[in-house]
């Protein structure tokens, strides 16, 4: 890939807080979001918080499906308005978009076959084989139990299992999806990797600041 000749605004949208980057600043900018953030809102509050940035392209991680870069569902922590919102419009600039955790497996990619899986509120995951990004949606998958994988892997597996079986299920499903997707390695990223005490097998740390990078990498050229 090479590098893109853009300057670049990222958005890291979380149910908590959206995480704003971009080319050329050294800090990013965090904003509280929460159930009263809507997309109209989303924009005012970061076009006020980055107006003395310049940029000329936006690139959003955002927490829900996405498909072909637009929004398939309302995210389940945030306000309403942002399926069919028109971010080309509001931002003024060229605009694309993609699932939060296919955002950070773009930034966390280093090469041959990588399955990113995030261990959030959620179970994020994504799939990069030779440069090719491909966003998942493994968390509803049914697992054992008449459960799925985010049942066990998610925020409500870690609260029903207790820390020591639910780091037990992350090493099995790891391996498991390891093998069924015959990937090289898988890196773990979201908020409760760092509840793990140690790695499972061909699996590396993830970083909350590849996410910023994924949207960086949104933009480079083939």
């Amino acid at each position: 890939m090479a590098k893109s000749p853009h300057k670049i605004l990222v958005l890291d949208v979380g149910g908590t807080n959206i995480k704003v980057q971009a080319s050329g600043q050294k800090q990013p900018v965090t904003i509280p979001s929460g159930p009263t953030m809507t997309a109209k809102k989303m924009v005012r509050e970061v076009k006020e918080a980055t107006k003395n940035w310049k940029y000329d392209r936006v690139s959003i991680g955002y927490p829900a499906p996405v498909t072909a870069g637009h929004p398939m569902r309302e995210p389940v922590n945030l306000g309403g308005g942002w399926v069919g919102f028109d971010y080309k419009k509001a931002f003024g600039r060229p605009v694309r978009i993609l699932n939060d955790a296919a955002m950070q497996a773009l930034g966390s990619y280093h090469g041959k076959r990588m399955l990113f899986l995030g261990l959030g509120t959620g179970l994020g995951s994504a799939m990069i084989v030779d440069g090719v990004l491909e966003p998942m949606e493994l968390a509803h998958l049914p697992y054992k139990h008449g459960k799925t994988y985010e049942d066990y892997l998610g925020i409500r597996g870690l609260q029903r299992l207790g820390k020591k079986k639910w780091r037990k299920e992350v090493f099995k499903v790891t391996k498991k999806l390891i093998t069924a997707l015959e990937a090289d390695y898988v890196v773990l990223g979201g908020g409760n990797v760092k509840k793990l005490k140690k790695l499972p097998p061909h699996a590396r740390m993830g970083r909350n600041e590849n996410a910023i990078l994924g949207g960086f990498r949104m933009w480079e050229e083939e």
